[in-house]
């Protein structure tokens, strides 16, 4: 599915999702400074969220579990988190390397509402043309939540070629797809997140975290953490 061009941050030309048909997303609730902000993320093991890197901030909340974020569903696992683990070669102009784990302070309760997703083989490659999805509850915007959704939305994106778009980089470490969605929120391809929300112009296409290319430092990280 082709979409129209879109503002940064927003699930346009979507749909509602099926509720609890992902049960691996993840709604992040940031404080930074005297702002707070959303972010989306998505569970990789019962301690771990995935996540952008420019989704940094002091204080982080998980909220696992959700359809609809602004009620007190049961399904619903709010966790804060315990550290932050940026990777280290992130720069935030123009965000590349845009991938951070977050551990959580207590592990998840793993269930049919919470459930890690799979992630990619070591430099999996993504064809072009190949059909994905992206899902978040709307736009990121510090202290403005008017036009964020409370219900989880979705959206099909398509693979381009490299040198399909020419003011944006395609490289090794990030993917650009038409359309865009939550910063933070995985791009899912078959049953695997392949790519990560990372950052876009006003125009098509949006630019993903590639993620196979990071799948030894979260590894080694993870394994590092792990009690």
């Amino acid at each position: 599915l082709l979409l129209l061009p879109p503002s940064q941050g927003e699930i346009i030309g979507g749909w509602e999702a099926k509720p609890h048909s992902r049960p691996y997303m993840a709604y992040l609730n940031i404080k930074h400074g005297n702002k707070n902000y959303n972010c989306g993320g998505f569970l990789v093991s019962e301690n771990f969220v995935l996540t952008a890197a420019h989704c940094n901030g002091d204080k982080i909340t998980v909220t696992l579990g959700a359809h609809n974020i602004r009620e007190n569903e049961r399904s619903q696992q709010v966790i804060r988190t315990f550290r932050q683990f940026s990777h280290p070669d992130y720069d935030n102009q123009p965000h590349n390397n845009d991938i951070m784990l977050l551990q959580l302070a207590q592990k998840a309760k793993l269930n049919k509402w919470v459930r890690p997703i799979t992630l990619p083989f070591a430099k999996q490659r993504v064809k072009p043309g190949t059909k994905c999805s992206v899902a978040g509850w709307g736009r990121i915007r510090a202290n403005d939540d008017k036009s964020a959704s409370d219900k989880l939305q979705e959206v099909n994106v398509e693979v381009l070629k490299d040198g399909q778009n020419d003011s944006q980089s395609c490289s090794p470490s990030v993917a650009c797809f038409i359309s865009q969605g939550d910063s933070g929120g995985p791009l899912v391809c078959g049953k695997r997140a392949l790519g990560i929300v990372s950052w876009g112009p006003y125009f098509p296409p949006g630019v993903y975290t590639k993620i196979s290319t990071f799948i030894p430092w979260i590894q080694e990280t993870m394994k590092r953490l792990q009690p």
